[in-house]
């Protein structure tokens, strides 16, 4: 069993941190959040009191942090020539391209070996060990990294060199935020035609239209498998974060010409319902509540400058 350094204990984090102590790693975890911190310390994880010290003397060390910034501070403030040159460095976070090649890179002329592996699953697969990861960086790297990734998801998946994982994932999540608001606006249209709900699902679930989004979150309640709809839309995946890897895939679209008029679309309405109109901490599916006219902004919101949705459906 290995000694390995975990920063970033949120929502996502936490679980993988656990699991990893449940597979019998020493695990000395990093957040800033005390509750985070005392939350790992109960599921079998060693409290560190900086970044710093997490990694000194760390065989591995995993981050699973907000944003390429946090990711950059972190790595060049407290782990590049700070953990063994001898550490695999594994980044989960999910940031842009540019930031993750330009890390490894910074990493690799210290002598480290880095990859990034950013994951698709959510918090259930997180806390269950279910993740996928999607990982980039060389052959020998993504081998050392391959044992830890694998005690916390089901399926480690080599995408090719450095930023790749990132690459893949932000790919993934653009077709998946438009593939669910086009399930989304399907839904709110069969009903307004006279269908039942449940009926078109049995209709376009084994039909050409099917589709995760459909099948396996379907985005109505009490419809399908059970989903956070059920949950009055709560847990799951926020739709803030959602908002987050559209951004970042229409910002790697732009850097290699790439036209992805669904995807901008997407990252439209998203911005409306997560941010004009406050539904950012709900799962992403509720952006069906908008899509049908029936979701209000919670009071306080400012909604000022916010474009009418016919505009958006336009």
């Amino acid at each position: 069993m290995a000694r390995i350094a975990f920063i970033g204990l949120g929502n996502m984090g936490g679980g993988m941190a656990a699991n990893l102590a449940k597979a019998g790693h020493e695990v000395v975890a990093f957040d800033l959040a005390e509750a985070a911190l005392a939350k790992a310390e109960a599921n079998g994880c060693t409290r560190a009191g900086s970044a710093a010290e997490a990694v000194a003397n760390a065989e591995a060390v995993v981050t699973m942090l907000p944003a390429g910034k946090h990711v950059r501070q972190v790595y060049e403030a407290s782990v590049i020539g700070t953990a063994p040159s001898s550490a695999i460095l594994i980044d989960c976070s999910t940031i842009d391209v540019a930031t993750a090649r330009e890390e490894i890179g910074k990493a690799e002329a210290k002598g480290y070996q880095m990859v990034d592996a950013p994951v698709s699953g959510g918090i259930a697969a997180a806390e269950g060990g279910t993740l996928t990861f999607m990982v980039g960086g060389t052959d020998d790297a993504f081998e050392r990294a391959r044992p830890f990734l694998e005690q916390m998801g089901k399926a480690v998946i080599h995408a090719g060199g450095a930023g790749a994982g990132q690459a893949a994932k932000i790919c993934n999540n653009m077709l998946l935020g438009a593939s669910m608001v086009a399930t989304c606006e399907t839904f709110v249209m069969a009903q307004r035609l006279g269908l039942d709900p449940q009926t078109f699902f049995d209709i376009a679930s084994k039909a050409s239209g099917q589709c995760w989004s459909m099948t396996t979150y379907c985005p109505l309640p009490g419809v399908g498998p059970q989903t956070p709809a059920d949950r009055g839309y709560e847990g799951g995946f926020a739709a803030a974060l959602m908002l987050k890897d559209l951004r970042l895939a229409m910002e790697a679209a732009e850097s290699v010409d790439a036209y992805t008029p669904m995807g901008a679309h997407a990252e439209e309405l998203y911005t409306r319902f997560a941010e004009s109109l406050g539904g950012g901490g709900k799962d992403f599916s509720a952006i069906i509540k908008m899509l049908d006219d029936s979701w209000h902004a919670p009071e306080g919101t400012a909604t000022t400058g916010t474009p009418p949705i016919t505009t958006l459906k336009g």
